[in-house]
């Protein structure tokens, strides 16, 4: 019986002895580590990847958001065309009331994709509306128009646009910004990402920094 308890008392021990060491090692000494290395290393993309403003924090350059300059009648937000506006987010198609028909959401509470399918009337009607809004708002055949300007990316949050939506717009935002369009134009270009490492994915133009930028140059006459 003694040689029993002694053995039990060795085992519980040695797991206490064991449970601690693990603790120490896996819940403070690996975590403080990791952290210094993300910090020291990459210390912009471990806070979030925030983007700045005159040192105030303007959002994520990860996350998209919405430009818009108050609501309608019926409470739906208006794009401000001052600003480049992003692609539609999730729930495309459920604002068709809205000005526009169809409007960006960008909730970080309701990410996610619409899950229509391609041949959903709901979806259709949406992209519908939304392709003659868009190529009447910056006087553009609708055969002219993007197809991201239409549908949203299936997190909902998408902060890229691509380059042919982004120079779609400089006329507009030129003509609301009391710019001329070169100007403009050469603040797009000067913000195209290309393809990463060269071949993955597609060109894009980040919307937030290239809003920042925009706001920047036009400051002056705000």
């Amino acid at each position: 019986m003694n040689n029993s308890v002694r053995n039990t008392a060795r085992l519980l021990t040695a797991g206490l002895r064991a449970l601690l060491v693990l603790t120490v090692v896996c819940g403070v000494i690996y975590p403080l580590v990791v952290t210094g290395v993300a910090q020291a290393a990459f210390s912009g993309k471990a806070n979030g990847s925030e983007v700045t403003s005159h040192g105030k924090v303007v959002g994520s350059s990860l996350l998209g958001q919405r430009y818009d300059k108050g609501t309608d009648k019926q409470g739906n937000p208006i794009p401000d065309l001052r600003y480049f506006q992003p692609r539609p987010s999730a729930g495309l198609g459920s604002n068709r009331k809205a000005t526009p028909p169809v409007n960006p959401q960008y909730d970080l509470q309701v990410s996610g994709a619409s899950n229509l399918g391609a041949t959903n009337a709901d979806l259709v009607k949406a992209v519908k509306e939304r392709k003659q809004w868009v190529a009447t708002t910056y006087g553009v055949p609708e055969s002219q128009v993007p197809a991201d300007a239409v549908t949203s990316s299936g997190s909902g949050l998408d902060p890229d646009i691509s380059p042919e939506y982004a120079l779609l717009q400089v006329n507009r935002v030129a003509k609301e910004n009391h710019r001329s369009a070169d100007a403009i134009e050469k603040l797009v270009q000067d913000h195209i990402q290309g393809r990463q490492l060269g071949f993955m994915g597609e060109p894009r133009v980040n919307v937030l920094e290239l809003n920042v930028a925009l706001r920047d140059l036009t400051q002056g006459q705000r």
